[in-house]
Parts: structure tokens; C-alpha cells; sequence
């Protein structure tokens, strides 16, 4: 096994210019993808993102050339631009290096090899928890893991401007720094309207469900309770904003589903809806009856006992279990 002391091969850099191209660099399961997470999502190029757009699958090795030639002309895009780009890729071969090199300096823009480097058992015993697409063979990671720790004396002479152990980096400020100015935006902290009262609705089913979200002033569905409704096209929820969950004041949500008792029932049941996979259950037909509590019939139960705020109870610990 080669051992991989990085700093015993370079002296200390820390410097990461912007705008500059950061190349990184390490073994699959290394971690290079959580690093490159700590600069904003629009400037890292992840060639596993590219194999994904160009078929649909992250891990298919087939896709690799068309996934390639996408990202290089996202680079080069950025770099006419002088943005700061972070290419996210094992990197271990010199020539793949050398290529992004070459065009980083056709365009005047600095070169860092940012270089991770994680112990080779570790980035072995990471695959196992990878989607099966996405594993890489052992004798590949170890093979990388090579690759990696020769070449590291010889990055400046490759025309690195600067050679960066990833270890030395204090990127978690930064990170947290970003992290945080979102948050602020979101809830409107910074002088913005932020998300406002579809704040609780991001928290509870993500942000991506906002462009679908609508309140209904005025509806009176939910006895009192305000509505809300997510539609697409002919398809729709309706759902109802619960304030006082089992009179402790709690806040959740309910969605509004067909009646387990009798198909014919004009009444309206409700299930606790504490996730974005509730949604979707409830719109494929397939909750758990024992759940559902009908405003005619009341709780779905065999048993004949009084267990009207089962359904809220569910709902209490679900959105206790969200925050974990």
C-alpha cells in the first residue's frame, strides 16, 4: 500500500485564488465531492452530474466520453467569464489534469490541485454504501489511490499555481457562512420577504414543492383550519394547516384523501401528511387506512375505541422525527 503523507512530499499552500480553476484530486470515496459541496453549487462541474444529464445515471461508465465533452464546454463557458469553477473528478490521470490545465491557462485563469487525501480502507469501505451504479471496483480505488499519491510532487512541475492538501483548509467558515445567508433569505432576515408563510410548507415537503403551493383564502374545508392546495394540470391535494395538534399548540399538516369506510361517503377524511413521501402516498392511493380519520365515519380503527386524534399523534411525531 502507498502511503499518502502529502504533506511530507509539499510545502504549505493554502492559497486558493478567485477566480481560479480548483482541480480536485483523490481516490472514489475520498470525500472530494463533500469538499467541493463547501463552495456554492453553481461552480462545481462533478463529472458523475454530467454522466447523469447525458444518461440519466450518475454511475454509467459508457456515458463517460459524452459526459466529459458537456463539462469541458461548461468550462470553458465559465472561464470566458472568469467564474470560479470547481472540477469535481478523481482526476488521477496526468493527462486529464493536463487538459484543464491547458485550459485554464487559455484563458488566464490560475490552476489549484486540490488534493484529498483520505486513507485508501476508508475510501474502499465507502463504496458499500454507495447505490450499486455508483461503486467502484476495489482494484479501481486502489488503483486511483496510487495514481493519487505518486503524483502529487510532481503538480507544481504539471503547471499548478498552487498545490493544496485538503486537510489544511478551513472551509467549514465559509460553508457555514453561505449556509447561514440562505437561511436568513428564507426567513426573510436580511431584509428580504423571504418565503414567508410558505416557509413552514419548505420545511415540511422541501423547497421544490413552492412553484405548486397555493393558500385558499377564505376555503372552509378544514373546519376553520386554513387550506391549502397543490395542483399540476387536472391533479390536486388539498391540504389543511393544523395549529393546535393535540392541544400542545404543535404545527402540521394534514392532507385531504378519499374515506377508508365507504367509497360513497360525502364526508372528508384527512391523514397526517409529514413528509413529501406522504404526498405522494396519499395521491397513489396507498396510506395507511388506520390513519385516515373521516369527518362523517371518524378514525379507521377495528377495535371501536375512542382514538379520534390518533391521526395527529402520528403527525406529532413525524414532524418531531423530521427535525432529527
Amino acid at each position: 500500500m502507498t502511503t499518502f503523507r502529502p504533506e511530507n512530499a509539499l510545502p504549505l499552500d493554502t492559497t486558493i485564488p478567485d477566480p481560479s480553476v480548483v482541480c480536485l484530486i483523490g481516490a472514489s470515496g475520498s470525500g472530494k465531492s463533500t469538499w467541493a459541496s463547501t463552495w456554492p453549487a453553481t461552480q462545481i462541474l462533478e463529472l458523475d452530474a454530467f454522466r447523469a444529464m447525458v444518461s440519466d445515471d450518475a454511475g454509467c461508465q459508457e456515458a463517460t466520453a459524452d459526459a466529459v465533452f458537456a463539462l469541458q464546454a461548461v468550462l470553458e463557458a465559465r472561464l470566458a467569464r472568469r467564474r470560479m469553477t470547481i472540477v469535481d473528478g478523481t482526476n488521477s490521470e496526468k493527462s486529464v489534469r493536463a487538459g484543464l490545465v491547458a485550459t485554464a491557462r487559455r484563458y488566464g485563469m490560475p490552476t489549484v490541485a486540490l488534493v484529498v487525501p483520505t486513507p485508501l480502507p476508508v475510501c474502499v469501505e465507502r463504496q458499500s454504501s454507495r447505490p450499486r451504479s455508483r461503486r467502484v471496483p476495489e482494484h479501481v480505488v486502489r488503483a486511483q489511490h496510487a495514481a493519487t499519491a505518486g503524483a502529487v510532487s510532481g503538480l507544481p512541475a504539471e503547471g499548478f499555481d498552487h498545490v493544496v492538501v485538503a486537510d489544511n483548509l478551513g472551509r467549514l467558515l465559509p460553508f457555514l457562512q453561505r449556509l447561514s445567508g440562505a437561511r436568513q433569505a428564507d426567513l426573510g432576515l436580511d431584509g428580504s420577504t423571504g418565503l414567508g408563510d410558505l416557509n413552514l410548507p419548505a420545511r415540511t415537503f422541501g423547497k421544490e414543492i413552492l412553484p405548486l403551493w397555493r393558500w385558499k383564502p377564505g376555503s372552509n374545508l378544514a373546519g376553520g383550519d386554513r387550506v391549502a392546495q397543490i395542483r399540476l394540470g387536472q391533479q390536486y391535494l388539498t391540504l389543511a394547516l393544523r395549529t393546535n395538534i393535540d392541544g400542545e399548540g404543535d404545527l402540521g399538516f394534514d392532507v385531504a384523501v378519499p374515506c377508508p369506510h365507504d367509497d360513497a361517503c360525502a364526508g372528508r377524511a384527512w391523514a397526517p401528511a409529514y413528509s413529501i413521501t406522504c404526498l405522494f402516498r396519499a395521491l397513489n392511493g396507498d396510506l395507511d387506512d388506520e390513519d385516515i380519520v373521516c369527518t362523517v365515519h371518524g378514525p379507521n380503527h377495528d377495535d371501536g375505541q375512542d382514538t379520534a386524534e390518533t391521526s395527529y399523534e402520528v403527525l406529532d411525531r413525524g414532524l418531531a422525527g423530521a427535525d432529527r
